[in-house]
Order: C-alpha cells, then sequence, then structure tokens
C-alpha cells in the first residue's frame, strides 16, 4: 500500500500549539489540502490566526471530533483528561486518535473513549518545527496497519517516523523526545569552554554549531559507526585524544547512561500517574 493512497479524508488538529502547528504547516507542505483540515485552540484568536495562516477551518473540540476522520491530540497532558470528556460522547466508531502527548499510554485513552476507537500514541521531538523531527510511532490494541500508515504518512510530513512497540515508548522519549535538549546542553557547555580558551562567544557558538551540523550529516549519511567516525578525527597523541580522556576521566559517558536511564525512568513514572 503505498503512502499516496493512505488517507485522503479530513483531519483535525486539537491543542494546535508549537508542535500542533507545525505539524499542521508540514501536512499541508507535503500537499494535503486546506480544505480537509480542521483546527481548535483554546483561545478565539489563536485559532482565528490559524485559519486565516493556512486557509484551513477553526472549529470547536466537539465539532472536530463529529467531523473530522483523525483527530490529533496536542494537547498538555495534564489537560488531557477534561479534552475526552468533552470528546468521547461525540465520537462514532472507526474515527482515529492520535496522541502527542508524553507519558499517556493508549490504554488509558481507550477505557475514555467508545470501545473499539482506535489509538495511535506518537512521541515528537520539537525538530518537527524545522521538518526534521523524530516521531516514534505505537499503536494501540484497536489501532490497525492503516491506522499506523495514516500516522506515519502525517508525521513523516515534518521529519521521520519509527514504529516500535509501546513498551519501548520510555525509552524512546528519554532518546530522542529529550534527545535534543541534551544537545543543547553539549552545545552551552562547549561555548563557555570556546570563551574560556579565548573566543568570542559568537565565534565559538558558530563553530560548534556548524561542527554539529557536519557530524551529524556524516553519521546519516555515511553509514559508518561513529567509533570509526571518531576515529578517523583522533591521531595518535593528538589533540583529540587528549580530549577524550579528560572525558573519560571525569565519567561523561557514564554521567550520560544515567541521565537517560533517569528520563526513561521519569517517562515510566508520568506514564503511571506520576507528577
Amino acid at each position: 500500500m503505498s503512502s499516496s493512497a493512505v488517507h485522503p479524508q479530513r483531519i483535525a488538529f486539537l491543542g494546535t500549539g508549537k508542535i500542533g502547528e507545525a505539524l499542521l504547516s508540514g501536512l499541508l507542505r507535503a500537499g494535503k489540502r486546506p480544505a480537509d483540515v480542521l483546527v481548535t485552540a483554546r483561545r478565539a484568536d489563536r485559532a482565528a490566526e490559524l485559519a486565516e495562516r493556512y486557509g484551513v477551518a477553526a472549529v470547536s473540540n466537539r465539532e472536530a471530533a463529529a467531523l473530522a476522520d483523525t483527530l490529533i491530540l496536542a494537547v498538555k497532558p495534564q489537560d488531557m483528561g477534561a479534552l475526552m470528556e468533552e470528546l468521547a460522547p461525540h465520537l462514532t466508531p472507526g474515527r482515529l486518535v492520535i496522541s502527542a502527548a508524553a507519558g499517556i499510554p493508549t490504554r488509558w485513552f481507550e477505557a475514555r473513549l467508545p470501545a473499539g476507537t482506535p489509538v495511535v500514541r506518537v512521541m515528537p521531538n520539537t525538530p518537527v518545527l524545522v521538518d526534521e523531527g523524530m516521531s516514534v510511532i505505537s499503536g494501540g490494541s484497536h489501532a490497525t496497519e492503516e491506522h499506523l500508515l495514516r500516522t506515519e504518512e502525517i508525521f513523516r510530513s515534518v521529519g521521520k517516523a519509527l514504529r516500535l512497540p509501546e513498551s519501548q515508548q520510555d525509552a524512546a522519549t528519554a532518546l530522542s523526545g529529550s534527545g535534543p535538549a541534551y544537545f543543547y546542553y553539549l552545545v552551552e557547555a562547549m561555548t563557555d569552554a570556546g570563551i574560556l580558551l579565548g573566543l568570542p562567544r559568537q565565534v565559538a557558538h558558530d563553530l560548534i554549531v556548524q561542527s554539529a551540523i557536519g557530524a551529524s550529516v556524516m553519521l546519516r549519511d555515511s553509514g559508518e559507526h561513529p567509533v570509526k567516525l571518531r576515529e578517523a578525527v583522533t591521531s595518535p597523541a593528538g589533540t583529540t585524544i587528549s580530549a577524550i580522556r579528560e572525558l573519560e576521566n571525569h565519567g561523561v559517558r557514564a554521567a550520560l547512561l544515567g541521565a537517560l536511564e533517569a528520563a526513561r525512568d521519569r517517562s515510566r513514572e508520568l506514564a503511571s500517574g506520576g507528577k
């Protein structure tokens, strides 16, 4: 089944904040007709702004539930309970519900929506804002192959999409959902190091950002293992190996392992209702 034939029907974005708007704009750039897209927003002025900017229809949550074939829930996790109460009475069988809310399992939605409602859980990350996102997709107990293909088509309009069992969503959240923050943290630290070494802040920033972009493209396009790429930069008794020795001496690898485990554990807490 080709992605171009997956689904020509109506999509509603409920709670169109930054991530929701990024998905909306990406889907329209990928060829979705504005006439087939609905949006909702908490504030009327925000809904009107989106309707004017993209040529889509601004509707209420109840109207979206009644009219759309696919509903993308992009509200904050703490607002999801109230949204379910509002939507459930108006959903008809066959509507696909896609949740982009962190930490809420598909079974939570299935217990609050009409029996048999297909639910797909997605964890996108913030680079969807620049069409370089990584979205992890997991189907609930009623989601079919067609529902998963439909979800992939939407999220591939703003980057890449990967299917995983829902049991691996917490690990994926730690790696890719939170992942951009780790890179920003590293760039921040390296920029401070550049200043310490005598470089102006902007120069240090530009050097690091371009190095990060180049390294990322090489990782993506070369097919080489990161160890091999690192070894290509690491000459005997050179500057790179001296720096790597310091990283190892300070336990940076162990710290990363611990940090990712902590993020995974926190995602599990949120999924089980922890605050």
